[in-house]
């Protein structure tokens, strides 16, 4: 093999890992728009926490291609109850994690809500019908009362989240070293009334 051979084979290689870089960066994209807690309020209410909250997810046309290519993304929504101490750490009495994915469905061209058991929660016309509802939390039980001993008070610490989840087959091997999708809200901090 000549030397311009080489040279030849390895423009071509690095054309293609261009390419699939490029191919990558549309399927993928930087995660846009909003990503805030609207509101959240607790209620204890018969031994229970109830959260309600109301939290606005990115929205975009590059996000919707992203799920119309098969790429799923998941949501997070953490939820903590700490006790504070004067003259130690806080207390951490609740940690509680609500995990859904959303994905579209190329045959009913629907957005399709799921739980972290892939149990099916609805599917949406449009992806911001989907995402609405993703962002409406009603009376979501966090903790009960044997929880939350003593005195108190309890702070409690809402975050959401949004992140790249199941990829199809061809990307997968792409884009396994990218994290660009992965953004998180800033921490929202109230004292629970009991």
């Amino acid at each position: 093999m000549t030397q311009d051979s080489c040279h030849g084979f390895r423009r071509l290689g690095c054309a293609l890992l261009l390419a699939c870089a490029l191919a990558v960066a549309h399927a993928e994209g930087e995660l846009e728009g909003e990503l805030a807690i609207a509101s959240a309020a607790t209620v204890f209410q018969s031994g229970v926490v109830g959260l309600t909250a109301e939290v606005r997810f990115p929205q975009s046309e590059r996000i919707s291609e992203a799920l119309k290519e098969g790429v799923t993304l998941a949501f997070d929504l953490e939820v903590t109850i700490t006790r504070p101490r004067r003259f130690w750490f806080d207390a951490d009495v609740v940690a509680f994690n609500l995990r859904r994915e959303l994905s579209y469905h190329i045959i009913s061209e629907r957005y399709v809500l799921r739980d972290s058991n892939d149990v099916e929660l609805g599917t949406y016309p449009t992806l911001t019908a989907a995402l609405a509802e993703l962002g409406k939390i009603d009376n979501l039980p966090i903790a009960v009362a044997p929880q939350l001993r003593g005195d108190g008070p309890w702070q409690v610490a809402l975050r959401a989240g949004v992140r790249r989840g199941r990829l199809p087959d061809a990307l997968r091997a792409l884009v396994f070293w990218s994290d660009d999708w992965h953004r998180t809200s800033e921490w929202l901090t109230w004292t629970l009334a009991r």
